[in-house]
């Protein structure tokens, strides 16, 4: 049996979203993209008072990523 979850994102009428959603949508917790804004690896982010960040940003955070079949690629790569 083929099971799928759907994943409900909370979005604002801009295109924001809050690190809750933004972790579930890019399936990292909330700690990892903290993380990842202090030593400037993840996607881009603005705070206002709060962090949001913007869809677009995110899908292009992702697919700037880049594609590879093993580890070693990606290891070898990011050299």
């Amino acid at each position: 049996m083929n099971q799928q979850s759907d994943i409900k994102i909370k979005m604002y009428p801009d295109g924001r979203v809050d690190t809750v959603n933004a972790a579930a949508y890019l399936g990292l917790s909330q700690k990892t993209l903290a993380m990842f804004r202090s030593n400037g690896k993840g996607p881009k982010f603005i705070k206002r008072g709060r962090v949001f960040y913007f869809l677009t940003d995110l899908d292009e955070w992702l697919n700037a990523s880049g594609k590879a079949v093993s580890t070693a690629q990606l290891r070898a790569a990011q050299k």
